[in-house]
């Protein structure tokens, strides 16, 4: 592995990659405190995350950008960075998610916060525990630097006490800010306040009949009985929106990025900060991921893909890049996005540590920040794509017989020279088996492609051993031309679609040198003759 790349504070200041540009949002904000006179001893970077489901890969996002714009800034400024992973664990439980098993027993328990909930898993002593150790669990193996927060633990530990009573002697003036953004029938039951029911335990969504500011206390009615709480020591729950703001307030967060969906909500939780005296923090709005239907993601719903079902089939580094590459694009998350995703990784990496490459253009490349300025000085010499039609093409499905027709195509490649390679071994077998070869179309060829199958088959038995692709590549160009085929990619689509049975794939001459020319001539024959359907 090199060394990292520490950019010059002149040189980070200079990169135009997004996170720089949010740092650099950052940068100002300080200079403006340290102009008014505010000391600043760190910045606190915070993502939110609500536990009412299980985590998703939309939560891994939001922690990796912010993680990447963290380490921006830390390239351009020598003052300390904090990041919190805060989860609103105390929130009522309103509707019961579809993707956790016992469902039944969690309809007993809605409106109660979520670490009073029942774990329906059984491994943890609320849901809302259950839920959080699946988030640390994943971003410890992903090896992000945080420090996580629970909203049970800050109010009930007085965390919050301070804030909580700002908030109070400020209820006209928030009430001014939210109401008019609700309809007439919310805008006649709310209170930025929400009572813990002493009675049933519910987080209670109710109107206020009194507000003490001198006794820090709130007054609404319990199952027919008026009810007197301290707004402090856990007795309430703020509404999210006033929550939010609270919490920023509390806090001093200094940075939170939100999903374009939340822009009104960043918004109003801004106004109301500044109402209680505080500055709203910096912020980026990334557009949304969509499933297979082009539906947004959901952790009630379980639509998308989770974190562990990408890291089935593909590495994390590629899901970092999916998270990298244009956040501020709408991308539909689902399976075909893998195989593209590791391939990009490879090629990004392979770039990064090209002689070409200056230490300038470094800074720009994605693997620069999923790897914290130190990128692995790793090779591969063969492509996810490739390895996914070697499966196929040599219907080798272990690694022992994949791994000779690499060292056959690359000598000196190997499992221990080439660990990532190793990996990718291994899902381009499951990936393959998964979602290539349920989704094979194969088709006889044409008269003219029969023709043509035949000359490359002939043509290609004439290389022999040929290991360099580019030679081979031009053979089947040549093959394609004298055959009439206009334009020539619908030659390589009959490639593919007769001999994969798909509409495309990889450079097919890299393809062969990989797989062997003569391989590739009797996959042919057996296309002809029809075999491979059978």
């Amino acid at each position: 592995m090199n060394s990292p790349v520490k950019p010059t504070r002149e040189q980070a200041l200079a990169a135009k990659a997004w996170p720089f540009e949010e740092a650099r949002k950052l940068l100002a904000r300080i200079e403006r405190r340290r102009s008014a006179g505010q000391p600043v001893e760190s910045v606190l970077f915070e993502t939110g995350y609500g536990p009412s489901g299980l985590p998703h890969i939309g939560t891994f996002g939001e922690v990796a950008r912010t993680s990447w714009v963290r380490r921006a800034f830390e390239a351009m400024s020598d003052v300390p960075t904090r990041l919190l992973a805060f989860s609103d664990d105390m929130d009522g439980l309103r509707k019961v998610p579809d993707n956790v098993p016992n469902a039944e027993m969690l309809r007993g328990y809605l409106d109660k916060p979520l670490t009073s909930v029942p774990d329906p898993f059984g491994t943890h002593d609320s849901f809302g525990a259950h839920n959080n150790a699946r988030l640390k669990t994943f971003l410890d193996n992903a090896g992000f630097t945080y420090e996580f927060a629970s909203s049970t633990d800050y109010y009930k530990s007085g965390r919050f006490d301070s804030a909580l009573l700002t908030l109070l002697q400020n209820y006209e003036a928030v009430m001014q800010i939210v109401l008019p953004t609700l309809g007439e029938e919310r805008r006649a039951t709310y209170s930025p306040f929400l009572p813990v029911s002493p009675k049933s335990g519910k987080v209670l969504q109710v109107p206020l009949k009194e507000w003490n500011k001198a006794k820090g206390t709130i007054v609404f009615e319990d199952e027919g009985t008026l009810t007197e709480l301290p707004v402090t020591g856990g007795h309430v729950k703020c509404q999210w929106k006033a929550d939010w703001a609270m919490r920023w307030f509390a806090l001093g967060v200094d940075y939170e990025m939100a999903g374009k969906d939340l822009i009104s909500s960043v918004e109003l939780s801004s106004k109301i900060v500044q109402a209680l005296g505080g500055l709203p923090p910096e912020g980026f709005n990334y557009e949304l991921f969509l499933d297979e239907e082009g539906q947004k993601i959901s952790k009630s719903k379980g639509n998308g893909l989770s974190v562990d079902e990408w890291l089935t089939y593909g590495t994390q580094e590629s899901l970092a890049l999916f998270m990298f590459q244009k956040p501020r694009t709408a991308k539909r998350l689902y399976f075909d996005q893998i195989p593209k995703m590791v391939d990009d990784y490879v090629a990004f990496l392979e770039s990064y540590h090209s002689s070409e490459t200056g230490a300038e253009q470094k800074l720009e490349n994605p693997v620069w920040h999923l790897h914290a300025g130190n990128p692995p000085d790793e090779r591969y010499p063969v492509s996810f794509a490739l390895l996914l039609n070697l499966v196929s093409a040599s219907n080798a499905h272990n690694r022992d017989v994949l791994w000779g027709f690499i060292r056959a195509y690359a000598p000196g490649a190997s499992p221990e020279a080439n660990p990532g390679l190793e990996k990718l071994v291994g899902y381009a077998i499951r990936y393959y088996e998964d979602f290539v070869k349920p989704a094979k179309k194969y088709r006889a060829p044409t008269d003219q492609e029969r023709k043509a199958l035949e000359d490359l088959a002939a043509q290609l038995g004439k290389l022999g051993d040929e290991r360099d692709s580019t030679a081979v590549q031009n053979v089947v160009y040549e093959v394609g031309k004298s055959h009439g085929f206009e334009p020539l990619r619908a030659w390589f689509a009959a490639l593919y679609e007769v001999l994969f049975g798909q509409t495309q794939g990889p450079r097919f001459g890299s393809f062969a040198a990989l797989f062997g020319c003569a391989e590739t001539a009797a996959l042919s024959g057996r296309a002809l003759a029809g075999d491979i359907t059978a």
